[in-house]
Protein backbone atom coordinates (compact mmCIF):
# COMPACT_ATOMS: atom_id res chain seq x y z
CA UNK A 1 0.00 0.00 0.00
CA UNK A 2 1.14 3.73 -1.12
CA UNK A 3 2.07 5.70 2.29
CA UNK A 4 -0.29 8.66 0.34
CA UNK A 5 -3.04 6.21 -0.09
CA UNK A 6 -3.54 5.50 3.68
CA UNK A 7 -3.20 9.46 4.05
CA UNK A 8 -6.59 10.45 1.81
CA UNK A 9 -8.23 7.48 3.54
CA UNK A 10 -11.12 8.78 5.68
CA UNK A 11 -9.27 7.30 8.80
CA UNK A 12 -5.85 8.89 7.80
CA UNK A 13 -7.51 12.08 7.39
CA UNK A 14 -8.99 11.51 11.20
CA UNK A 15 -5.72 10.84 12.63
CA UNK A 16 -3.99 13.54 11.45
CA UNK A 17 -7.05 15.83 12.17
CA UNK A 18 -6.74 14.79 16.06
CA UNK A 19 -3.11 15.15 15.94
CA UNK A 20 -3.37 18.94 14.90
CA UNK A 21 -5.93 19.17 17.49
CA UNK A 22 -4.02 18.33 20.37
CA UNK A 23 -0.84 19.63 19.56
CA UNK A 24 -3.02 23.24 19.13
CA UNK A 25 -4.53 22.18 22.41
CA UNK A 26 -1.43 21.75 24.40
CA UNK A 27 0.08 25.05 22.79
CA UNK A 28 -3.09 26.78 23.49
CA UNK A 29 -3.61 25.63 27.00
CA UNK A 30 -0.50 23.59 28.34
CA UNK A 31 -1.92 23.00 31.53
CA UNK A 32 -4.79 20.33 32.33
CA UNK A 33 -7.16 18.93 35.17
CA UNK A 34 -5.51 16.23 37.36
CA UNK A 35 -6.50 12.91 36.77
CA UNK A 36 -6.09 11.56 40.32
CA UNK A 37 -7.41 14.58 42.22
CA UNK A 38 -9.95 15.73 39.35
CA UNK A 39 -9.41 19.59 39.97
CA UNK A 40 -10.23 19.26 43.92
CA UNK A 41 -6.47 19.14 44.76
CA UNK A 42 -7.39 16.85 47.80
CA UNK A 43 -7.04 12.87 47.63
CA UNK A 44 -8.91 10.45 50.60
CA UNK A 45 -12.59 11.01 52.08
CA UNK A 46 -11.20 11.49 55.61
CA UNK A 47 -7.77 12.88 56.18
CA UNK A 48 -8.29 15.47 52.92
CA UNK A 49 -4.63 15.29 51.91
CA UNK A 50 -3.09 17.03 49.51
CA UNK A 51 -3.21 15.19 45.98
CA UNK A 52 1.14 14.27 45.64
CA UNK A 53 0.71 14.34 41.90
CA UNK A 54 -0.27 17.87 41.53
CA UNK A 55 1.17 18.89 44.69
CA UNK A 56 -2.62 20.32 45.72
CA UNK A 57 -2.51 22.94 42.40
CA UNK A 58 -5.16 20.63 40.51
CA UNK A 59 -3.25 20.80 37.64
CA UNK A 60 -1.06 19.05 35.72
CA UNK A 61 1.03 19.70 32.59
CA UNK A 62 -0.23 17.69 29.13
CA UNK A 63 1.55 14.96 28.07
CA UNK A 64 1.79 16.05 24.33
CA UNK A 65 3.14 19.56 26.16
CA UNK A 66 5.82 17.11 28.18
CA UNK A 67 6.76 15.43 25.24
CA UNK A 68 7.32 19.10 23.12
CA UNK A 69 9.35 20.56 25.93
CA UNK A 70 11.41 17.04 25.81
CA UNK A 71 12.54 17.29 21.96
CA UNK A 72 13.03 20.97 22.24
CA UNK A 73 15.88 20.15 25.27
CA UNK A 74 17.81 17.11 23.43
CA UNK A 75 17.24 19.59 20.17
CA UNK A 76 18.72 22.51 21.86
CA UNK A 77 21.46 20.14 23.94
CA UNK A 78 22.33 19.15 20.25
CA UNK A 79 22.31 15.33 20.86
Amino acid sequence: MNPLDLLASPLGIAVVAYAAWYALKCAVTPWGRCRRCHGTRTTGRVLRQPCPRCDGTGIRVRLGRRLYRYILSEYRSGR
